[in-house]
């Protein structure tokens, strides 16, 4: 498969699902319901992850987490009191439930009183040099410890790459808040790390679109593989790689509803999608 094509079909494929309409019906939805900054951090985090399943469900699911802090987030987690989270007890979404719930309403608050933003959670795990973000995962989920010493089970929804995770949830959550263009998807409100840092968020529709069409040739879907696509978009545009998740994810969702599967497999044999 000629390299070229390959791009300049993926580079459309981002011009057509890089748009405002795109909002609506994804995740993100939920942190571009807020203006301040801190709001969208807590929403965006939480939404992130929560991130699996079908989106109907995951938009229901928070939606609820932003109605029972009366939709300003912010304000809740550093006003509230033990006895406001007893909502929140109640929570469920798929291995997400109200232990996990409380838990972070405790990570928010105390974080949130120590700092001024959420960015140093994960920037200052990371130099300017450095390749991607991988430390800025590790030190996160370092932080997350720090303030949370008996988090227990709920350690399990901070992954890090430590572990061979893929990360997808807080990738998703870095793209939201790293990444800024004319589209204005993407918040762009965390300066302090480079798009060109930013690893693909992998997920089961950006997984088989990748094999598809030869950018991911790793058996296992782990961090390998992670590292494996981001290089490979990398070539395709250095400064700006996680851009075409756009093109990967709506691709491979077109291909789960039936409407991709014939294009797709006939551009990977050389034909016009």
């Amino acid at each position: 498969m000629d390299p070229q094509q390959r791009k300049q079909f993926l580079d459309s494929r981002v011009d057509t699902f890089n748009r405002k309409a795109f909002i609506q019906d994804d995740p993100i939805s939920i942190p571009h319901l807020f203006t301040q900054k801190q709001d969208r951090e807590i929403a965006g985090l939480w939404t992130a992850l929560i991130s699996w399943g079908q989106r109907k469900t995951i938009l229901r699911s928070a939606h609820r987490l932003m109605d029972w802090m009366g939709n300003e987030p912010y304000r809740f987690v550093m006003e509230h009191r033990a006895m406001d989270r007893k909502p929140f007890l109640s929570f469920v979404h798929r291995t997400f439930n109200g232990e996990d719930a409380c838990r972070f309403l405790e990570f928010f608050q105390r974080y949130y009183h120590a700092e001024e933003c959420l960015e140093q959670a994960f920037t200052k795990g990371i130099s300017p040099g450095d390749a991607h973000v991988e430390s800025a995962l590790v030190h996160f989920r370092t932080v997350f410890e720090q303030f949370v010493p008996d988090a227990g089970r709920t350690l399990k929804h901070v992954s890090t790459p430590l572990h061979g995770s893929r990360c997808k949830r807080l990738l998703m959550f870095l793209r939201w808040m790293v990444r800024k263009d004319e589209q204005g998807v993407d918040f762009g409100i965390w300066p302090n790390i480079s798009p060109a840092q930013l690893l693909m968020p992998l997920d089961v529709h950006v997984d088989r679109v990748a094999r598809k069409l030869g950018l991911l040739t790793r058996k296992q879907c782990d961090w390998k593989a992670v590292l494996e696509l981001t290089e490979q978009c990398r070539k395709m545009d250095p400064k700006d790689p996680v851009r075409y998740d756009f093109a990967l994810f709506c691709l491979g969702l077109e291909i789960h509803s039936g409407q991709g599967e014939i294009g797709l497999a006939g551009y990977a044999t050389g034909l016009k999608y």
